[in-house]
């Protein structure tokens, strides 16, 4: 039987034996994970997201780790999160093809959107609801600043992955932080420490895979499709773990082909469903055009006041973050593993292109979504929060816009899932030596859980997952530090090669 076929047959005896599941017995098996879990969860959770106070805030110390590394990057390339911005727009259009020859799988354009899949979530509907209600209008401009940021250190993280990765005897590439860690360090004498946290950072990206970047996604995927249907009285309620299965095998369809499939799938699927959402925010700020003044002003403004700066660092850099698919996952270094599948024989050409990643994820779609709801005015609605509350901003305008959000958080949850699942299965890959056996394992084991997300009150799991995500970005960060001298080599090495014309437009 063809790997496929033997792949679709394990998700279908998994699936059978969760759809013979009672929902009694469903809602007692939530119950008994979360109780297993939940000791372990909240131990790992309040390590990783241990807070200090800061007046009536408290402020995690990993939003403060992620943050300072965004600074020193942007300060030590010479904000090139500004400066260039117009070549990696250049890049992706395919201006510069000279190195485009060299060892991948997939185009500039195509490594962008592999990577802007996993990033573009739910976040961006919920998570921007969430920054908004507890900061108000100015939360608006620290996410902002927060994007741009990140467009640095996703700059020296895809950099660094196509740096160091690994040409595969069937052709394929593996790269990513697990790579750097463990060659870029050994480069630097620092080769045993190098090894310890490029399997920290393995061992963290399988388990935040599995949850924030697949269960959750599904769940509230699921629950969103219910909630405009009915809600508890929704013909679909009692068929979560079948909507689950139609997720899953939608997913399990696109990432056995690996980065070549998925790339051809989020190379059309992203443009579609950033330029659809974009359009349906434009509407709703084109009938609320006579409160777009008031809303910029009330964005600048509140970004100074007490509650603005307080409750923006929160919503953006505490509940966005911590809620995965709304930041752009800067610093984390889940994109590069994305990244260093490009055909590139230039490592700091896909670092240009990932400066555009935070971009359209935070600068554009955050804040797109951030405007509907200041125009609107439904964030000082209190029983709103979450996709409700952009639901009800859509809503406004057009009653049956709430099915236009609704498909938004299908196409981006689904996204995200199968972009996630490359990154559990990149890590399973390293630490197995590409083990296929193994990696299929990962495969099934990963479609199983998307099918569980949907039917479960996820509870402990997603807390626990988060962490996982989160603590991606300790053995990353310090390895950011330690190579960041390659980065600016490799930058300066390239702009002196464009000063003196060795490298030419190709279009």
């Amino acid at each position: 039987m063809s790997r496929l076929g033997n792949f679709l047959l394990a998700l279908s005896v998994a699936a059978s034996g969760l759809a013979a599941a009672t929902p009694a017995a469903a809602t007692g098996l939530d119950d008994r994970i979360n109780a297993a879990l939940s000791p372990i969860s909240n131990a790992v959770a309040s390590t990783v997201f241990y807070s200090v106070p800061i007046g009536e805030a408290s402020l995690p110390l990993i939003v403060v780790w992620l943050l300072v590394a965004a600074i020193i990057f942007t300060l030590y390339l010479g904000f090139i999160n500004l400066s260039g911005f117009r070549h990696a727009i250049d890049i992706v259009r395919g201006k510069y093809d000279n190195h485009s020859n060299g060892p991948g799988e997939v185009s500039h354009f195509q490594a962008l959107t592999a990577a802007v899949s996993g990033t573009v979530g739910l976040g961006n509907i919920a998570g921007v609801a969430v920054a908004i209600s507890l900061g108000g209008p100015g939360a608006t401009f620290w996410m902002i600043v927060a994007g741009l940021l990140g467009m640095t250190s996703k700059f020296v993280e895809c950099t660094l992955g196509v740096k160091y990765r690994r040409q595969n005897p069937d052709g394929s590439v593996s790269g990513g932080p697990m790579f750097y860690l463990s060659r870029g360090l050994a480069e630097r004498g620092l080769g045993g420490l190098g090894a310890v946290l490029a399997v920290l950072f393995a061992v963290a990206t399988i388990f935040g895979s599995l949850g924030g970047g697949n269960m959750f996604q599904s769940n509230q995927t699921v629950l969103q499709l219910i909630s405009i249907t009915g809600g508890d009285a929704s013909p679909l309620a009692p068929y979560k773990w079948l909507l689950g299965i139609a997720i899953a095998l939608i997913v399990g369809a696109v990432i056995i082909g690996g980065i070549k499939s998925i790339a051809n799938v989020t190379d059309k699927l992203v443009p579609f469903m950033a330029g659809l959402y974009i359009i349906g925010a434009l509407i709703v700020l084109a009938m609320n055009a006579s409160a777009i003044p008031a809303a910029f002003a009330s964005i600048f403004s509140g970004a100074f006041t007490p509650q603005g700066i307080t409750g923006g660092v929160i919503g953006v850099l505490i509940q966005g973050i911590r809620r995965a698919t709304f930041s752009n996952e800067a610093g984390i270094g889940s994109a590069a593993i994305a990244h260093s599948a490009v055909k590139t024989d230039r490592p700091v050409t896909e670092g240009y292109v990932s400066l555009l990643e935070p971009f359209i994820d935070t600068v554009v779609i955050c804040t797109m979504t951030a405007l509907t709801l200041v125009v609107t005015g439904v964030y000082t609605n209190p029983d709103l929060s979450g996709v409700t509350m952009t639901s009800a901003a859509f809503g406004s305008v057009i009653p049956q816009m709430t099915w236009f959000v609704t498909l938004a958080v299908i196409l981006f949850a689904i996204s995200t899932i199968i972009t996630w699942s490359y990154y559990g299965t990149k890590a399973v890959a390293y630490l197995t030596n590409e083990n296929k056996t193994a990696i299929l394992v990962y495969q099934i084991l990963f479609l199983v859980a998307t099918i569980i997300g949907a039917s479960m009150d996820l509870g402990a799991i997603i807390d626990f997952s988060d962490s996982m995500i989160f603590i991606m970005s300790i053995p990353n960060i310090i390895g950011l530090y330690l190579l960041m001298p390659v980065v600016k080599r490799e930058l300066d090495e390239y702009r002196a090669d464009l000063q003196a014309g060795r490298i030419q437009r190709t279009g």
